[in-house]
This record gives C-alpha cells, structure tokens and sequence, in this order.
C-alpha cells in the first residue's frame, strides 16, 4: 500500500495563497480516486476535492472556483492549489487514497496532515 506524506501548510492571511503537496512513497500504484479532506477544530472531516483515475475532477461547493486539485504525472505528487484563502479554510488538510491491489482489492490510505491557518 503506498504511504502519503503531505506539506505545504502553514499561515497565510486571508485573500492569499497556498499549495499543499501529498508525495506517495512510490510512483507505481493504481487508484480510484486521491483526495484532500479537511478538518476544523470542533468540526467532522470535510471532502474538499477529488481526482478520479480518469482525471475528472470534484469539489466541494465552498472552495469551487478558488482551489484546483492536481496530480504531476512524472512524480506523481498530488498538489492542492488554494486560492482566495479566507478563515473559514483554516483546518488540518489530509491527503486520502484508495488504491487498487491485485485485480481489483481497495484499501484506504492517509497521510498524517498539514495544518492551514488562514488570520491577520
């Protein structure tokens, strides 16, 4: 099962940017989808964005229009572009995985989060 360690959090004031990055522990393995999720202190884990195998692409309603969920296809990192940051986006963001084994066996992998803090 791959492994995911994301970065790129941190503080940034609002109307800014940031670009968060998930590295898999190797380049070579199938998936579903890969996704970021987000979570806020006192508040359930959030979907933000996912990206099929197929390269099509969803969002939650709140961040459509200001982040853009990416994969490089040499390194196959997944990047979270986030734009128009304002406090609301504050929250630990985790990269999620469910790959394929074998012939056609899931599994769930997750990284262990970047924090993002969105404030003057």
């Amino acid at each position: 099962q791959v492994q995911l360690v994301e970065s790129g959090g941190g503080l940034v004031q609002p109307g800014g940017s940031l670009t968060l990055a998930c590295t898999p522990s190797t380049r070579d393995f199938r998936f579903y989808t890969m996704d970021w999720y987000r979570q806020a202190p006192g508040k359930p884990r959030e979907l933000v964005a996912t990206l099929r195998a197929d390269g099509t692409t969803n969002y939650v309603d709140s961040v459509a229009g200001r982040f853009t969920i990416s994969r490089d296809s040499a390194s196959k990192i997944l990047y979270l572009q986030m734009n128009s940051l304002n406090p609301e986006d504050t929250a630990t963001y985790s990269c999620h995985v469910l790959g394929i084994l074998g012939f056609a066996n899931e599994y769930h992998s997750w990284g262990q989060g970047t924090q993002v803090i969105v404030s003057l």
